[in-house]
């Protein structure tokens, strides 16, 4: 059973974030969470209706169409296909889906991170996928977002890989804060979504080069969520909370009552 619902307009493949998410579930898993080692984070299998993750994989993008192709030692053989680089796609606005209210709201109950922003120019997000002997070395992300001046709070990982074998490889870990032990090693499974803290302290990778078959890609979507500098917007002195009405020179116009 899909953690996350979703529904779709006739036949019309449209899908859409029904806005009565299990936030109670969700409140739920909070304390476990919070509680995770080596920081903050929850594994979900099953996380999407299988209707709509089939759906997703199928329109999955050609190699082709890649916005990055990563060929570092520390990030090999990774593409990245940002939506707005997926010409007619249907696929492109399932990852818009992910930055609509009813996921957000979810994840803020799930994280207990309040006012979460999605990034509607998914800088880093959006499709990735690595070929054999790929690799992604263990790091922190950037964490200061500096075109929208928002603070990076929360990745969202979703795999799209059917049938993947303990062999292969590719298995995403958490590692502790002086990187000197991995703490947790969480295989890349279709539909199982992992959820975490980013931060100075949550490295993150999967160091070892895949060994899949040459026919065979690791897939998967990456979502980031982020959050405006509380500080910053508390040192600016020209800001309202509510809407000013002003009463125009000889009319009856009065102030709104709140």
């Amino acid at each position: 059973m899909a953690i996350i619902k979703s529904s779709t307009a006739d036949h019309s493949q449209l899908f859409f974030f029904e806005k009565d998410q299990p936030c109670e579930q969700a409140r739920s898993l909070c304390a476990q969470y919070n509680a995770a080692q080596p920081f903050p984070h929850i594994v979900i299998d099953d996380f999407l209706s299988v209707d709509f993750i089939e759906q997703i994989l199928a329109g999955f993008p050609a190699k082709e169409e890649c916005s990055v192709l990563r060929t570092h030692s520390y990030a090999y053989l990774k593409r990245g296909y940002k939506p707005d680089d997926l010409a007619t796609r249907v696929c492109r606005n399932y990852l818009y889906l992910f930055n609509t209210s009813p996921l957000l709201q979810w994840l803020e109950h799930l994280t207990g991170i309040q006012g979460l922003i999605p990034d509607p120019y998914f800088t880093g997000g959006g499709f990735h996928e690595i070929d054999r002997g790929g690799r992604l070395g263990v790091h922190t992300d950037f964490n200061l977002y500096s075109r929208l001046n928002l603070i990076r709070r929360i990745n969202l990982l979703l795999y799209l890989n059917k049938d993947w074998r303990p062999e292969y490889g590719g298995n995403l870990e958490l590692w502790n804060a002086d990187v000197t032990a991995c703490v947790k090693s969480i295989e890349p499974l279709f539909n199982r979504c992992v959820i975490f803290n980013t931060d100075k302290r949550s490295f993150h990778g999967h160091p070892e080069p895949l060994n899949c078959p040459d026919t065979r890609t690791r897939r998967s979507i990456a979502i980031y969520y982020y959050s405006a500098p509380v500080a910053a917007i508390a040192a600016t002195a020209d800001v309202n909370e509510r809407t000013d009405y002003r009463a125009r020179p000889g009319t009856s116009d009065g102030p709104v009552p709140f």
